[in-house]
């Protein structure tokens, strides 16, 4: 005899699709917009690179100059950091675009309700904290704006998406 809970295929169709979540949506929504933002700004960057660590050498009488908690900001080597993110600005862009793609792919796949997506999100917001130990060192994530660009943005994103596995399934 048939299992009696299971599902037939005309009562399958005939259920209501589970609607997806306004917290899931909204960090997908800015998923989206952070992304694609970051698409453009990693683009920029690696196109002016040059310009960018020239400009990084010239304050750097300036910064010397400035109040302690100014050159706190900028962490505790700012010339090493600029002169090995300019180095290493090919696989630091190539890693971070895979990253920002995978935050992409990841979203799309939690608006569709699969537990995956959130996976794939969180390898694409841990690569590229690992791209700057690989290719920068721990240097880079001596000032505060580092660490919270690094570390705090991804931190809550992570916590919000998992407070939402509950409405996932594999």
């Amino acid at each position: 005899m048939a299992d009696t809970n299971q599902l037939t295929r005309d009562e399958h169709i005939l259920e209501e699709p589970r609607k997806l979540p306004e917290m899931l949506n909204v960090l997908t929504i800015l998923t989206f917009i952070g992304s694609g933002l970051g698409l453009l700004t990693s683009l920029w960057y690696f196109s002016s690179a040059k310009k960018f660590y020239d400009m990084t050498l010239a304050n750097q009488d300036k910064v010397a100059q400035a109040p302690a908690f100014v050159r706190g900001l900028q962490g505790s080597d700012p010339m090493g950091v600029a002169q090995r993110t300019y180095e290493n600005r090919v696989p630091i862009v190539v890693l971070g675009v895979v990253a920002l793609i995978l935050c992409i792919i990841g979203a799309v796949q939690m608006r569709k309700l699969k537990k995956t997506g959130f996976y794939i999100y969180l390898v694409g917001e841990v690569l590229p904290i690992i791209t700057g130990f690989i290719f920068i060192g721990a240097v880079a994530y001596t000032g505060v704006f580092q660490v919270i660009g690094a570390f705090l943005f991804p931190a809550v994103f992570i916590i919000l998406y998992a407070t939402q596995l509950k409405h996932l399934r594999n």
